[in-house]
């Protein structure tokens, strides 16, 4: 069987010859190789747009005696993995210096145009109700998924009562803090290539407790819809050293207004309280630096900061802070 180095190298060395079908399949396994080893020939077919006996000989031209052969070698290429050299050089590789920051924003722009024309309505609603009628919310992401289960469980704390987010150091960890889900509970997983198993086994955990199961993720063929009924599906980019989730984050905040917009007078009432905390306790007293007009002003009401007059040589221009100090950005 061919190593990952190999199989990478025979789809680079036979692009030029593939026919546009072929190409396909072979740009398709290139950036999202992580999902082609989980699908059959025909679910592949389906995902590049051609046909399943396209996929079989598109194996055979790689010198597989059928799909199978081929498809072993991909999870091979799976579990040991590109590293990250090599994942940047696929998708940056042939890029300038100078058209980075311009190919990546384009990158992202587009996944989140995809992800507006693709995601499924009536699933978005089912998930904002499920959220809204669920006991406790559970959140798991793991990884590079961190930041947005973080994001998402911050927010619906603002919003829904019993929210729960899932500490992930360890896998007994997770099932520690799952232990009495049930059916009037409801799990939101966050996972996108590569995948993660610890999420995976959660929401098969709470599956078999009967949770509701909620996913956010890159496809309907991505491993985690497997213990799911309500699939969020948002595009993104793991072909590179960075995992570009701008769109799923996006869902994350579309997600998040709408629940908002359902429980309009619960929120603003959580909000005036939480106004009347900060304020109680201090928590943003001179904590806040706020512009008004030309001025710098902190918070609560505290002396405003003036601006400074321009030293002699005419550097150092700024603003000077209460007892003097300098407020640098």
């Amino acid at each position: 069987m061919l190593s990952k180095n190999e199989l990478w190298k025979k789809i680079e060395d036979g692009y030029p010859k593939f026919s546009k079908g072929q190409r396909k399949l072979a740009d398709f396994i290139r950036t999202d190789y992580d999902k082609a080893a989980f699908l059959t020939a025909a679910k592949m077919g389906e995902e590049v747009g051609v046909s399943e006996s396209t996929v079989v000989r598109f194996a055979m031209a790689l010198g597989y005696d059928g799909y199978p052969g081929f498809q072993k070698a991909l999870g091979e290429m799976v579990r040991t993995k590109l590293n990250s050299i090599q994942r940047m050089e696929v998708t940056y590789g042939r890029i300038s210096q100078g058209e980075i920051l311009a190919t990546v924003l384009h990158s992202d722009i587009e996944k989140i145009k995809l992800t507006m024309e693709a995601i499924d309505h009536e699933t978005f609603e089912m998930a904002v109700d499920t959220i809204l009628n669920a006991r406790n919310i559970y959140v798991v992401g793991i990884r590079s998924c961190a930041p947005l289960a973080s994001f998402l469980s911050f927010y619906l704390n603002l919003v829904c009562d019993g929210v729960v987010a899932v500490n992930t150091n360890s896998p007994s960890e997770i099932f520690e803090q799952m232990l009495r889900i049930n059916e009037e509970d409801a799990i939101i997983g966050i996972s996108f290539p590569r995948y993660s198993m610890r999420t995976l086994k959660a929401l098969e955990y709470a599956s078999n407790r009967k949770a509701k199961v909620i996913t956010l993720t890159d496809s309907v063929h991505s491993p985690m819809t497997l213990y799911s009924s309500c699939n969020l599906i948002a595009r993104s980019d793991m072909a590179s050293i960075v995992d570009s989730l701008v769109a799923p984050l996006s869902v994350v905040n579309a997600l998040v207004v709408a629940l908002c917009m359902k429980k309009q007078k619960e929120v603003i009432t959580t909000l005036e309280t939480l106004e009347e905390i900060w304020d109680e306790y201090q928590v943003y007293n001179k904590d806040e630096l706020n512009m008004v007009g030309e001025k710098v002003e902190l918070s609560g009401g505290q002396e405003e900061a003036k601006p400074a007059e321009p030293e002699a040589s005419g550097v150092g221009e700024g603003y000077t802070g209460v007892n003097g100090e300098e407020l640098r950005g």
